[in-house]
């Protein structure tokens, strides 16, 4: 047991120093991080500051607590959370002042609001600030203090710690997320093409069986929960965005532009066909199955075919987007021909492998297109 929780303090010490090494190098989603710590850090100091001197409060619990934690990470889910919390607390003050006045007794206050407070907790309009209903009726009855007066106090609080949160949110460097866009359509180039260069290898040493292509098809439906990333990146690109247009984005460091959403879309059709020639191979290596794979002479053209479209992918995940390459347009162009021959001639030689390598060399083709759209005409 002591083996293992000193490997485990091991292991996090290590993710707690990467992480330090990270906000060094430069930005990145480590520096983000601590970013946003420090200005909601800042929000509420500001907040205790302004709540003490201004409202003559010597505790100054509301204003600081709700500006910490309405520093969000996009100016808009600032905003959104601001107003869902505002309403939470001040329903959760009404309702804890109201019950008070009806039962006398704290206990029997609590009773009486809390219950319907948790259940309006779950109503959706709130998110996650339904919670903080039955928290502020608690605070409210704990405090002895339920008042007119004390009341006002308190919701007044809580809009000063809004309004401040929102504020240095959105005018101490704005959040803009869209490097996560540009690393999750990297990673997706790279995971494409780092696959596409495993079937070629396997392919063209043709040392691959059912359980190889197995793998390839797995490597592919992985590809899958890269789109997802992909995607909710540009939800959160667009979210904030939002709000953050103009004179505001002036405030905010590096650059205000991410790949068009069109790239989102090819390479969802990249690893679309990926998926479908790893399914192809699959079924070719089934020895259950009628269509099994090509000749070998046929097979090693197609892999260098794959080898080529995965340094294609490479090229973009390195910032090298692929462009005409005489080169490897010839070698492409070169490679189809054989390839076309092979397509003939197990065709008139009525071989059941026809349609495995039409099949393939279709998506071969798809690929190339969706990567270096000016080699359609090659």
């Amino acid at each position: 047991m002591a083996v293992a929780g000193g490997w485990a303090v091991r292991r996090e010490a290590e993710g707690v120093a990467r992480a330090a090494r990270a906000v060094r190098r430069g930005p990145g989603r480590e520096r983000d991080l601590v970013v946003q710590s420090l200005k909601a850090a800042g929000a509420a100091l500001l907040a205790w500051v302004v709540a003490r001197n201004l409202l003559g409060d010597p505790m100054a619990l509301m204003a600081p607590w709700v500006a910490l934690v309405l520093v969000q990470a996009t100016v808009f889910g600032s905003l959104r959370q601001a107003g869902q919390q505002c309403t939470a607390i001040c329903a959760g003050t009404l309702c804890a002042s109201g019950a008070q006045a009806v039962t006398g007794d704290p206990l029997g206050a609590l009773a009486l609001s809390v219950p319907p407070l948790m259940l309006l907790a779950n109503w959706p309009r709130f998110g996650d600030q339904g919670v903080y209903a039955a928290t502020t009726a608690v605070f409210t009855l704990a405090s002895g203090t339920v008042s007119s007066s004390a009341v006002g106090h308190r919701l007044g609080q809580t809009l000063l710690g809004a309004v401040i949160g929102v504020a240095v949110n959105a005018l101490v460097l704005p959040p803009v997320h869209l490097r996560d866009v540009r690393e999750n359509l990297t990673a997706l180039a790279r995971e494409v093409g780092d696959l596409l260069h495993a079937v070629a290898a396997g392919l063209r040493d043709g040392e691959w069986d059912a359980t190889t292509a197995a793998e390839w098809s797995h490597a592919a439906a992985r590809l899958e929960r890269r789109r997802d990333g992909l995607r909710s990146a540009r939800d959160w690109s667009r979210e904030s965005l939002r709000l953050t247009a103009g004179p505001l984005r002036g405030l905010r460091r590096g650059p205000l532009d991410a790949p068009p959403e069109t790239e989102d879309d090819r390479w969802s059709r990249v690893s679309a066909h990926v998926t479908a020639l790893t399914r192809t191979l699959a079924v070719a290596a089934d020895g259950d199955r009628t269509p099994g794979p090509p000749h070998a002479a046929a097979l090693r053209a197609y892999a260098r075919l794959l080898d080529l479209i995965g340094d294609a992918c490479q090229d973009t995940a390195s910032d090298r987007p692929p462009g005409p390459d005489p080169r490897r347009e010839a070698e492409m162009a070169e490679l189809r021909g054989v390839l076309y021959d092979s397509l003939r001639e197990h065709a008139g030689d009525g071989s059941p492998h026809t349609a495995v390598l039409g099949t393939l060399l279709l998506q071969a083709e798809n690929l190339w297109a969706e990567l270096v759209p000016a080699a359609q005409d090659a």
